[in-house]
């Protein structure tokens, strides 16, 4: 069906139909050493976001988020799915508990619950088909028993594999074949609670996956060949996909039908197309595409989005690929990775995370005695990388300058700042030591991390989980042997 057609499998998307201004942003947890939530939310303030999204019910996010008029989407999880799904009790609870507590005693501005997070990929071969429904329908019957039904609406926010297209233009879009009946169901009951459809859009997935990809049509430059469908022309795949999904809708008879953009970004490092000038591109470019309120051909008007993501999380999963761990328009302390006018502020750049308290300057470095012959250097960096965040290493990316002792240093500086910097974690066999010179190399930065907030815990060396054991061709490279 051509490359178009292709990515509209990939790629997930959404937009709005609601009176929207401003952007929101989806704020993920899945960090080492997380900012205080109190930190985030005022980082959330200065760069004017009016929305945030979460990807479960976490209490002390909500608590910060309380009087502060941040309107917010809480997540239920995939996992609990099948709990939701079996007892409206236990719908009834969550709710009392993640929703209707935080919204009367904390003064929290929940607006969504979003029931599960993109459940109906194909990666994952059907395992949430029979729940998703189910718990959707009984948290929406909590929220009416909680007298929230008409404050606080349902969503679930999906993957653009949901629907495809038989033609590889938008005007051939339909939902999928093997779901058809089940997203009818689920678009209908959102339609008739008044609740929108959440999709995610990544252009950045289908450059990473398909090596004829088109580069510039993943950009708002209009430097591409535009797409031309009927009598409309398509310059930018935001506008492509979006499309497809409504008419998908139109075509089942739900054209009205709110849309919102779930998730939208692009990532900084990880990958040859994970960089800040990618990134800054596409974000600014979508940005400026969205704030004039031009919205899509079949959709005109305001688009409301949530850029994916706030900050980085150093301890996702990496199985999609090492992006993963880089998709934020804000680096783990909260410092600005490029220039982004989101709108909203008077410098028309994003405003740093203020208060930032680091750990103390210094490193874990390859001994300059050490060789990169002795048997210790090889598990040694395995182990460190198994534990820590290696993934700004290899090619292309921001670290993919470093020589073999670099590489090596940075695996060890990784594993040490992540384990609070103790004594214990630069202690590898006579190839490691403490040093308080920078090590950092042009635009490869080795990290210092910021003193840890766990809510109340400590973690330790020894509390970290088992080590990833890193492929024998992973390390070579690392060390440069091949």
């Amino acid at each position: 069906m051509g490359w178009l057609s292709f990515t509209i499998g990939l790629v997930s998307l959404c937009s709005m139909a609601f009176t929207v201004s401003g952007i929101g942003a989806n704020w993920g947890t899945q960090c080492s050493h997380p900012l205080p939530p109190d930190a985030v939310v005022r980082l959330l303030r200065d760069n004017g976001f009016q929305r945030i999204k979460l990807f479960d019910a976490d209490y002390d996010a909500l608590r910060a988020l309380g009087k502060s008029g941040i309107e917010v989407m809480v997540g239920i999880p995939n996992d609990m799915l099948l709990t939701m799904a079996s007892s409206v009790k236990a719908a009834e609870k969550w709710v009392a508990k993640n929703v209707s507590t935080h919204l009367t005693t904390n003064n929290v501005n929940i607006k969504y619950v979003a029931v599960g997070n993109e459940p109906f990929l194909e990666t994952y071969n059907g395992s949430f088909l029979k729940t998703t429904f189910p718990a959707l329908q009984n948290v929406q019957s909590a929220l009416i028993k909680a007298g929230l039904g008409t404050t606080v609406k349902v969503t679930i926010p999906l993957n653009a594999d949901v629907y495809e297209s038989s033609t590889g233009y938008p005007s051939g879009g339909d939902f999928r074949a093997d779901i058809h009946d089940l997203m009818l169901a689920i678009v209908k009951f959102l339609s008739d609670n008044g609740a929108p459809f959440t999709v995610n859009i990544y252009p950045f997935i289908s450059l990473y996956t398909d090596a004829n990809f088109p580069v510039e049509y993943a950009f708002f430059d209009e430097k591409a060949t535009p797409v031309t469908d009927g009598g409309t022309s398509y310059y930018n795949m935001f506008d492509a996909n979006y499309d497809t999904l409504v008419w998908a809708l139109q075509k089942n008879g739900f054209g009205n039908l709110p849309i919102i953009v779930g998730e939208i970004g692009w990532p900084t490092d990880g990958d040859r197309n994970a960089n800040i000038v990618y990134a800054q591109r596409f974000n600014q470019g979508f940005m400026t595409h969205i704030l004039g309120g031009k919205g899509t051909p079949m959709r005109p008007g305001a688009v409301d989005a949530y850029l994916f993501s706030l900050i980085d999380e150093d301890a996702k999963s990496v199985q999609p690929g090492n992006f993963e761990r880089h998709w934020g328009i804000f680096n783990y302390d909260g410092s600005a990775k490029y220039q982004l006018n989101l709108g909203a502020t008077n410098s028309g750049a994003l405003v740093a995370a203020r208060g930032v308290k680091y750990l103390d300057q210094k490193w874990c470095v390859m001994k300059p005695s050490a060789k990169l012959e002795d048997p210790q250097v090889s598990p040694s960096v395995s182990y460190a990388c198994g534990l820590a965040d290696c993934t700004t290493l290899g090619y292309g990316t921001s670290c993919g300058n470093l020589d073999a002792r670099g590489n090596v240093s940075y695996a060890f500086n990784s594993y040490y700042q992540r384990n609070n910097q103790l004594d214990g974690a630069c202690k590898f066999p006579n190839v490691s030591m403490i040093t308080k010179t920078d090590p950092s190399v042009g635009s490869c930065k080795f990290p210092v991390m910021i003193q840890p907030y766990y809510g109340g815990t400590e973690r330790t060396v020894g509390s970290l989980q088992k080590p990833v054991i890193l492929a024998s061709g992973l390390i070579l490279f690392l060390l440069k042997i091949l």
